[in-house]
C-alpha cells in the first residue's frame, strides 16, 4: 500500500507540473469549452480539436479487449438503469434487502472469458472487479468521475476516479469505490471497498505500447440467514413487524468476507513497421507481446459458534477459509495487414495454488487434502478482420498439459446493413473443469468437507447467439446453449430436511445429462413527443431431465418517463415509472458458509410487481437521480423474495448524483 500511495502522489505531482497544451491546441478555460456535440468533419479527414476549445470525444475510455468510446455526458434511459452498486444495467438480476448484499439469477451467461475455473463463492463476487473489468483512459487533460448515491442506514455509496497524463502519450488513472450499508434489517451490514490505478502508454513511434493495473478489491457482508418466522413476521403484514429490526433472524455473529490483490500488465513492441505511404496510417506490423497477470485470493467464513443449521460443527469457533494464488503468463506474436487483417498466436502458462491450513479426515478415514497446486500450458489464437460493414473476429485457447482446462473457443461475423441495422452471430465453446471449491473444500462444518477431483468431470458449454440490433425493429438477439456435466450446490435428490438443520447436507453435485436453455430477448423503446416507453422482454425455456438449471419463463421490464428540456434549457429533466415483472420459479436458495446459490425445489418464488418511480435531471456534466424505490411494497402483498427466507427490500427513497469535471 505504501508503493501505491508514492506511486499516486508521484503521478499526481506530475500531472500538476508537466501537464501542457500541445502545439497548436488551446487548453479549454472553462467546462463550457468542452462541447458535447462537435461538428462533423469532413469525410476522409482526421478529427481534429477546434479553436473553441477540446471536444468530449478526446477523452477516450479503451475497455480489455481494445474497444474505444469516448467520455458519455448525456441523460438516457439506459443511464436510469445502470445507476445502481454495480453500475450496469441489472435486468437480468433480482436484489437482495440491502445494497452490494447479492444477487440471484434471473438470466444466465453461462460463457466463460477465461479457460481455467475460479475460487468460487460466486455469490460474492458481483462487485469484484475481474481483469476484463477494467478500464484504460487517454485524456486531453485531467478528468474526474464521480458517482454518490445513498444506501439504507449509516452509509453511502461513493465511486470515484481521477484520469490524467504527463504527456499525450502516457496516461495514468487512480480510483476508489467504497460501500457501506447497515440495512434494514439485523446483522446485515454490507460493505467494499475497490481500490484501482491503472497506466496506459504509447511511445511516440507507436512501436512499443503499454497498459497495467493494480487492484486491490475487499466485501464483507455481515450474514444473517434470512427471516426465522417469515409468515407470522413478514408475509402477514403484520404492523409491529413492519419496523424490520423487530423481525427476528437466524444468526447475529456469521460473517464472509472476499479479498484480492491483482497486478496486471500487457505490453507488445512491433518488430516491423510500415506506414501507408508517408500518411501514418498502418500497413503493415509484426509485433511481439507479453502478458502478465498475479493475482492472491481468498474467501473467508466466520462465526463465533456453530450453529446446527449448518449440521454439526467439528471446532469452534468456525473460521473457514479458503486461498487462491494464480499466475499468469502469456507471449504472443501477431502479424497485422491492412489488406489480411489481424492474426495472433500465443502461448501461455497459468500456474495456481489453491489451499488451506489443514488435512482433513473423515469418519471413514477418507483423507481431503489440503491443497491443489499445478501448472496449465496451452496454445492459442486469434484473428480479426473489417471489410465495409463487414466484421469477423475469432479465437482460441487450446490446453497441452495440466488437469483443469480444455479449451476455449469464440467466434463471431457481424454486419452493418446501414447505420440503423446491426446483425451479429456468435459461437462460443468451452470445456474446463468447476470452480475451484467444487473440487476441494473444507469447513468446520462437519457436512461441508468434500474433495471432488477424481470424480468430477469437466463441464462443457457449447452456445450459439444471433443478435439483430436495429432503429426500426428494436433490439432482437436470441441464444441457444447446450450444458453438459453442469455443476451445482444442492440439498441432493429427495432430500431429507430436518427442521432447525436446513441446509447441513448442501454438496457440490454434477448433472450427467445435458442441458439445453434457450433465452430470447426483446428491447424497443417508442417514443411520442416528449413521451416514451422503453421495453424490455425476455423469455426462456429449459430442457431437462433434473431441475437443476432453474429461471423463470419471463421477465419484463417497461418504462414510461417524460423528457425535456427546462428553465430555458438550462436543465434536462426525465421523470416516470418503471414495472419490474418475472414469472415464479424455484428460485436458487442462498448459502453464507459457501457464498454461493444452491438448487431448491421446494418454494416457487416470483410473480410480485416491483414499481419504482424516478426523477433524474442534467445540469451541464452532472446528472442528478432521485428514486422511490418499490413504492407499492406496502399494498401489493408481501411475497416479494429475492431467494427463500430473504425478501426483497421494501419502500425507500434514495438519490445521488454522477458528476463528471475536467481541468
Amino acid at each position: 500500500m505504501k508503493f501505491l500511495l508514492v506511486l499516486f502522489f508521484f503521478c499526481l505531482t506530475s500531472s500538476l507540473f508537466s501537464q501542457q497544451p500541445e502545439k497548436g491546441k488551446q487548453e479549454p478555460d472553462s467546462l463550457t469549452t468542452i462541447r458535447q456535440k462537435p461538428k462533423p468533419m469532413p469525410k476522409g479527414k482526421a478529427k481534429r480539436d477546434s479553436l473553441n476549445g477540446i471536444t468530449i470525444e478526446d477523452y477516450k475510455i479503451i475497455s480489455y479487449s481494445r474497444d474505444t468510446t469516448y467520455l458519455d455526458t448525456t441523460l438516457t434511459i439506459q443511464k436510469e438503469y445502470k445507476y445502481n452498486y454495480l453500475r450496469r444495467d441489472d435486468f437480468e438480476l433480482m436484489p437482495f434487502s440491502n445494497i452490494g448484499q447479492t444477487y440471484n439469477y434471473l438470466g444466465v451467461d453461462v460463457e466463460r472469458a477465461t479457460m481455467y475455473p475460479e475460487l468460487g463463492a460466486k455469490a460474492k463476487h458481483f462487485n469484484y472487479w475481474e481483469v476484463e473489468d477494467i478500464k484504460y483512459y487517454n485524456v486531453a487533460t485531467p478528468m474526474t468521475d464521480i458517482l454518490f448515491k445513498t444506501t439504507l442506514e449509516q452509509g453511502q455509496l461513493l465511486d470515484a476516479m481521477l484520469t490524467f497524463n504527463t504527456s499525450r502519450h502516457l496516461n495514468f488513472s487512480i480510483g476508489y469505490k467504497g460501500h457501506r450499508s447497515l440495512g434494514k434489517y439485523n446483522s446485515n451490514q454490507i460493505q467494499s471497498g475497490n481500490f484501482t490505478t491503472t497506466t496506459n502508454y504509447q511511445s511516440k513511434n507507436a512501436r512499443y505500447s503499454l497498459r497495467a493495473h493494480i487492484a486491490a478489491q475487499d466485501i464483507k457482508s455481515q450474514e444473517n440467514g434470512g427471516l426465522t418466522d417469515k409468515v407470522a413476521q413478514f408475509e402477514s403484514g403484520d404492523s409491529d413487524f413492519t419496523d424490520r429490526p423487530k423481525v427476528d433472524v437466524l444468526f447475529d455473529d456469521a460473517d464472509n468476507v472476499v479479498l484480492g490483490k491483482r497486478y496486471y500488465l500487457d505490453h507488445t513492441y512491433k518488430l516491423i513497421r510500415k506506414n501507408r505511404d508517408s500518411s501514418y496510417v498502418e500497413k503493415t506490423s509484426l509485433s511481439l507481446g507479453h502478458t502478465f497477470g498475479y493475482e492472491t485470493k481468498y474467501y473467508q467464513f466466520m462465526q463465533s459458534a456453530g450453529d446446527s443449521y449448518f449440521g454439526d460443527v467439528i471446532l469452534s469457533p468456525v473460521n473457514d477459509k479458503a486461498n487462491l494464488k494464480t499466475t499468469y503468463n502469456q507471449v504472443s506474436l501477431e502479424f497485422y495487414n491492412r489488406t489480411l487483417g489481424r492474426l495472433q498466436g500465443n502461448v501461455n502458462m497459468f500456474h495456481y495454488n489453491y489451499f488451506f491450513n489443514s488435512v482433513f479426515y473423515s469418519e471413514e478415514g477418507q483423507e481431503i487434502q489440503s491443497q491443489l497446486n499445478g501448472t496449465e500450458l496451452a496454445l492459442g489464437g486469434e484473428y480479426e478482420k473489417r471489410i465495409g460493414g463487414f466484421e469477423l473476429i475469432g479465437s482460441f485457447k487450446y490446453n497441452l498439459s495440466g488437469d483443469l482446462s480444455g479449451n476455449i473457443f469464440d467466434a463471431s461475423a457481424a454486419y452493418s446493413l446501414n447505420e440503423r441495422n446491426r446483425l451479429r452471430f456468435h459461437v462460443h465453446s468451452s470445456s474446463r473443469m468447476p470452480n475451484f471449491n467444487f473440487l476441494l473444500y473444507q469447513s468446520e462444518y462437519l457436512n461441508y468437507n468434500w474433495q471432488n477431483t477424481d470424480t468430477f468431470k469437466k463441464e462443457r458449454v457449447n452456445s450459439l447467439e444471433l443478435n439483430l440490433d436495429s432503429d426500426f425493429f428494436g433490439n432482437i438477439s436470441a441464444k441457444y446453449t447446450n450444458l453438459d456435466n453442469y455443476a451445482y450446490f444442492s440439498l441432493g435428490p429427495n432430500p431429507e430436511v430436518v427442521e432447525g438443520s436446513e441446509q447441513a447436507n448442501i454438496k457440490p453435485f454434477q448433472e450427467d445429462t445435458g442441458i439445453s436453455y434457450l433465452k430470447l430477448k426483446y428491447a424497443k423503446e417508442f417514443r411520442l413527443g416528449k413521451f416514451a416507453l422503453n421495453n424490455t422482454l425476455m423469455y426462456q425455456t429449459v430442457s431437462q431431465e433434473s431441475n437443476v438449471f432453474n429461471v423463470p419463463q419471463l421477465v419484463t421490464r417497461n418504462t414510461l418517463y417524460f423528457s425535456s428540456d427546462v428553465f430555458k434549457k438550462a436543465m434536462y429533466l426525465q421523470t416516470g415509472v418503471t414495472l419490474k415483472y418475472f414469472t415464479k420459479y424455484n428460485m436458487n436458495g442462498y448459502n453464507p458458509v459457501l457464498g454461493e446459490f444452491f438448487v431448491q425445489e421446494t418454494e416457487e418464488l416470483g410473480g410480485f410487481p416491483l414499481l419504482d418511480f424516478f426523477i433524474n435531471a442534467r445540469i451541464q456534466q452532472t446528472r442528478i437521480f432521485l428514486k422511490a424505490e418499490h413504492f407499492n411494497s406496502s399494498f401489493s402483498g408481501y411475497n416479494y423474495y429475492a431467494a427463500p427466507n430473504y425478501p426483497y427490500r421494501d419502500f425507500v427513497i434514495r438519490f445521488g448524483l454522477v458528476w463528471n469535471f475536467f481541468s
